[in-house]
């Protein structure tokens, strides 16, 4: 059969026997993904007259659940990082170490591959913010708050190596991700939160606190350095509740509040008169 012989009608039955074999709709999404680019080549390069790819429809991807901590479970996380030895009341390095990384994700919803590229000379600790790259090779401005720099800077103290990395070991190693896996696993078994904690989890918690916070779903996609604001709602429009939409529209729909309307009043009374 040639490229030229395909129909809507054999899309839609390949797309039917997929679905009864139990392929999910990513593994589908790939195949019909993979048709339309045949088809466009062979219709672009080849000039054949083949069935229009754009007819080809994939199916929408699921909606995926985004995990996340409240604030008294970040507050359970945090407090579940020894800071101190118990015999000592030194400073433990691994510890304020792992608090200055965690509040660095929290402010700057980095991945945890981008936070631990970040050099030293490369955070302007005034300014408070670092330009990374990040996914797909994009650069981006990140911003830190100002508790997450003071943590920096106590960790920094505490470094006695010329390492140029941000986050590294007290023997001056780079830090890893899967070193900072194990670190998260152990932390949440202290906290006893009951759920999976990965780095990406505050990505995704900072990404939520914004959206609450009332910030919008545009400023939050740069935050997050996605590509398509359509990959930001899929994950964060469902996040909000009831309470959350109400006071969104309390603060932004000022149509109908007493100023609004006393200044309109005040607006046509003259025009009334004349």
């Amino acid at each position: 059969m040639s490229l030229t012989d395909v129909t809507l009608q054999m899309v839609l039955r390949l797309k039917s026997q997929l679905f009864q074999r139990g392929a999910k709709e990513s593994r589908v999404a790939v195949v019909l993904y993979t048709l339309r680019a045949v088809l466009q080549y062979a219709r672009d390069i080849l000039d054949y007259n083949t069935l229009d790819p754009q007819l080809i429809r994939t199916p929408r991807p699921p909606s995926r659940e985004v995990v996340y901590l409240n604030d008294s479970e970040l507050e359970s996380f945090l407090n579940a990082i020894p800071l101190h030895y118990m015999w000592n009341p030194e400073p433990r390095f691994s510890g304020v170490c792992f608090r200055a990384l965690v509040e660095t994700l929290i402010a700057t919803a980095m991945r945890i591959s981008e936070s631990l590229s970040l050099n030293r000379e490369g955070v302007d600790f005034d300014k408070r913010e670092a330009v990374i790259i990040g996914k797909g090779n994009k650069q981006r401005v990140v911003f830190f708050t100002p508790r997450a720099i003071s943590w920096i800077r106590k960790y920094l103290d505490l470094r006695r190596d010329n390492n140029p990395a941000l986050f590294a070991t007290r023997h001056g190693r780079r830090l890893t991700v899967n070193g900072v896996q194990q670190t998260f696993q152990r932390t949440v078994k202290r906290a006893k939160l009951g759920k999976r904690v990965t780095p990406h989890t505050l990505r995704h918690t900072a990404a939520t606190l914004l959206l609450r916070n009332g910030c919008p779903i545009g400023y939050i996609k740069e935050v997050l350095g996605h590509s398509r604001l359509e990959t930001t709602c899929r994950y964060y429009l469902g996040v909000l509740d009831k309470a959350d939409t109400k006071r969104a529209f309390d603060q932004y729909m000022l149509i109908g509040d007493d100023s609004s309307l006393t200044s309109a009043i005040t607006q046509i009374r003259p025009m009334i008169i004349t």
